[in-house]
């Protein structure tokens, strides 16, 4: 071992020591021994519960049982929101923050909706996603103007939609593709009115376009329409709602990065927009302006698209997947893309669904987890770095905790455990999976409290990893 490593691990070894001593006594401060493995003993004197998790591409957070948040991972935008725009690889609590009910993560800003209706929101600002007037990024949160009674929220890349009580929309930030429907294309860092919109129930965001499902069933989406995204028959932008063309009886709808599908009262699909890699399901690789139906596909009971693979959950518990395949992500054993359903091997008794960039994940009825296709960084959490065509089981989980909830980010995956923990697995470099290192896992990782900066840590492995 060279002096230089050997120098590099006496300092390790000395920070890891001091991080786990135990602290001096003062308000509201907790301890927690920093440890190495797949489990760690913590010293809180509150233990934190969570109750959902938010998993962005390169940061994360989660909602307590008390209505705070705590978030981790990068951080160069503020969207960690506790004061600063250093990455955190342990969770920190959002500043000023409480009473929040749901919670919602874009491409580098993070929002929360609180049990009043109001929201607030951190992180990037650049196209004024943040909705407080200004394009001032903000590393704590800042009160959405002018904005109350909201029920749900929605993240984009650049944008925020939030849905209003009364069943209207309001969105806020990016405009270049009318994606803020207020009939402009003029960036706003206030809420506008989405115009024409009343009596709807849910939404949901892709990259540069959203959707808003209706209470009678229909679906109506604007914004960027380059691959008829928008399903209105033509592929022109739109400023405004556009309805969905023979689409009615929708009772959930899903978007992809370029993309969206519907399920229907039925159980059927519908999809529409690219279809490169037969992400639309219906035989073919041409990309359709208007929905066309998931050949064979009946019995569904839900869906979720990735970037370029849509996947969907049926009332038997099996999981149908289509499209992009280079990395094993329709789980059928093969790398074959498919413009047809194929169905996911040896898999049966899931309950929810998450796909990934290149991944996709299972919940099954018995609290363990699944996931299968890219695994690069250890995403598929079975303790390899090997791509699998078939599902794996994800190490540890329902042998020893039982999981109620999964996420997926872009190469991480996050689950939350019926006691209220989370565990996380895959890319760490910013700490994303908040188990206080930078090094990627390939088996779950509990997320815990430590009072090591991720810096220091990077700052410590690096040179090692470098040799």
């Amino acid at each position: 071992m060279t002096p230089r490593c050997t120098t590099i691990i006496a300092i390790l070894l000395t920070v890891l020591v001091a991080t786990s001593l135990p602290a001096p006594v003062m308000a509201n401060h907790h301890a927690v021994p920093l440890a190495i493995g797949p489990t760690f003993s913590t010293s809180l004197s509150e233990v934190l519960s969570y109750t959902a998790i938010e998993a962005g591409d390169i940061h994360t957070c989660a909602l307590t049982t008390a209505g705070n948040v705590r978030c981790w991972g990068a951080n160069y935008s503020g969207q960690l929101g506790n004061g600063t725009t250093t990455d955190s690889s342990t969770p920190v609590e959002v500043s000023r923050l409480s009473e929040v009910s749901a919670i919602a993560a874009g491409g580098f800003h993070t929002c929360a909706l609180t049990t009043a209706g109001n929201v607030r929101c951190w992180g990037s600002n650049s196209s004024g996603q943040l909705g407080n007037g200004t394009t001032t990024d903000s590393s704590t949160p800042v009160a959405v103007s002018g904005l109350s009674g909201v029920s749900a929220i929605a993240t984009g890349d650049t944008h925020t939609c939030a849905l209003i009580t009364t069943g209207s929309v309001r969105c806020w930030g990016n405009n270049f593709f009318g994606q803020l429907g207020n009939g402009t294309t003029t960036d706003s860092s206030t809420p506008v009115a989405v115009s024409g919109l009343s009596g709807v129930s849910a939404i949901a965001a892709g990259a540069l376009h959203i959707c808003a499902l209706t209470t009678t069933g229909s679906v109506r989406c604007w914004g960027r329409n380059s691959d008829g995204q928008l399903g209105n028959g033509t592929t022109t932008d739109s400023s405004t709602p556009v309805a969905v063309s023979g689409l009615s009886g929708v009772r959930a709808i899903a978007t992809g990065g370029y993309h969206t599908c519907a399920l229907t009262e039925t159980g059927e699909v519908r999809c529409w927009g690219r279809n490169f890699s037969g992400q639309l399901g219906d035989g073919t690789t041409m990309s359709r302006s208007t929905p066309v139906a998931v050949s064979g596909l009946s019995g569904v009971s839900a869906i979720a698209a990735g970037g370029l693979h849509t996947c969907a959950l049926t009332t038997a518990g099996e999981v149908r997947c289509w499209g992009s395949n280079f990395s094993g992500q329709l789980g059928n054993g093969t790398t074959t893309n498919s413009s047809t359903l194929v169905e996911v091997s040896g898999l049966s008794g899931v309950s929810a669904i998450a796909t990934g960039g290149f991944h996709t994940c299972a919940l099954t009825a018995a609290g363990g987890v699944r996931c299968w296709g890219r695994n690069s960084s250890g995403q598929l959490g079975n303790g390899t770095t090997t791509d699998s065509g078939t599902p794996v089981a994800v190490s540890g989980l329902a042998s020893v905790v039982s999981v109620s909830a999964i996420a997926a980010g872009a190469y991480h995956t996050c689950a939350l455990t019926t006691a209220g923990e989370v565990r996380c697995w895959g890319n760490n470099y910013f700490g994303q999976l908040g188990d206080g290192r930078i090094f990627f896992s390939t088996m779950p990782m509990n997320v815990f409290f430590s009072t090591m900066p991720t810096n220091v840590i990077r700052l410590l492995f690096l040179p090692l990893i470098a040799k």
